[in-house]
């Protein structure tokens, strides 16, 4: 997977919006990379799935597709699948890395598996033992949705009290929830572009959590970059990085987000194989440090697209 070219690029379709809880944001995304295409050239249209279905996409007959789709029914491996089908190349991670990185709780089996540091999890129900919970995690713990992203649905839990009702607000976005470990210490992340690593963003938020209001709304948020670590710590963080996203069968680009702790140990959080491209995203702001322009970056993402290996 993932190792074809795009060839002829006729007609490039920016596939954003769709059904999940992200909607908003996916549009955005998708609407600032439509623009970057046109800017630089290219014959490129905008499909908003939740119109037309996978016929629609079908009768604009793309040559590649730009997929801007955030969180289930577009980041989840299943329209890479139905793309695989079609037989048009797309950009980011195939099918199984995109279920992967989509399923919070299978990342974390797959990194434990290999010897990749992150945080101890348990899977909770309506009926759970919340007493256990809280001894074998501690407090505070987070917990959140398996299957979400943009924070959507996530709660730090301060005391026992408070686990009960953060799993009801969690479940109201999937049926899977799960409490996790909280890291204290800094938050970054860290984005990736082909072979490349770019460097790290130190995330710090006034109300100390990094939530939906804190990614796309506020202006509060402060982004560091340079990130603060020394040198060495950085290329170590890179490398870690690296290694959790080819862990997952990451390809194309994508984004790692870990906390370090007080010792300056890196925890991973989670991947994300479709991250955000609004004017409040990490990915840009990284490549921006790095000397690559946004249109330089929706090019360079775009040339990542793949050419799927069925006919």
């Amino acid at each position: 997977m993932n190792s074809g070219q795009t060839g002829s690029l006729d007609r490039v379709v920016v596939v954003y919006g769709g059904t999940s809880a992200e909607r908003d944001v996916s549009l955005k995304s998708g609407a600032a990379i439509l623009a970057a295409l046109k800017r630089q050239g290219v014959d490129a249209l905008g499909y908003d799935p939740k119109e037309g279905g996978l016929a629609g996409l079908e009768r604009l007959a793309p040559s590649a597709v730009f997929v801007a789709l955030h969180g289930r029914g577009g980041e989840d491996g299943t329209f890479q699948g139905a793309l695989e089908l079609l037989g048009v190349p797309y950009t980011g991670s195939g099918v199984l890395a995109s279920a992967l990185g989509m399923d919070k709780q299978r990342t974390k089996q797959v990194w434990q598996a290999v010897g990749l540091p992150t945080p101890e999890c348990i899977m909770l129900s309506e009926n759970a033992d919340w007493t256990a919970v809280v001894n074998q995690l501690g407090l505070p713990m987070v917990v959140k949705p398996v299957h979400e992203g943009s924070t959507l649905g996530i709660s730090i839990v301060k005391s026992r009290d408070e686990l009960k009702a953060a799993y009801t607000a969690a479940a109201k976005f999937d049926a899977r929830v799960m409490a996790e470990r909280f890291i204290v210490g800094d938050e970054y992340t860290v984005a990736l572009l082909g072979d490349d690593v770019l460097p790290a963003i130190r995330v710090e938020v006034p109300g100390g959590f990094y939530d939906y209001e804190a990614k796309y709304i506020a202006n509060t948020t402060q982004y560091h970059l340079p990130c603060g670590l020394s040198e060495q710590d950085e290329q170590a963080l890179a490398a870690l990085c690296k290694k959790a996203f080819l862990a997952v069968g990451g390809e194309g680009w994508g984004r790692i987000d870990v906390m370090r702790d007080a010792a300056g140990k890196c925890w991973l959080i989670e991947v994300n194989t479709v991250p955000g491209m609004t004017d409040h995203s990490l990915v840009p702001q990284a490549a921006a440090y790095a000397g690559i322009d946004f249109d330089q970056l929706v090019m360079r993402i775009l040339q990542t697209a793949v050419q799927p290996s069925m006919p």
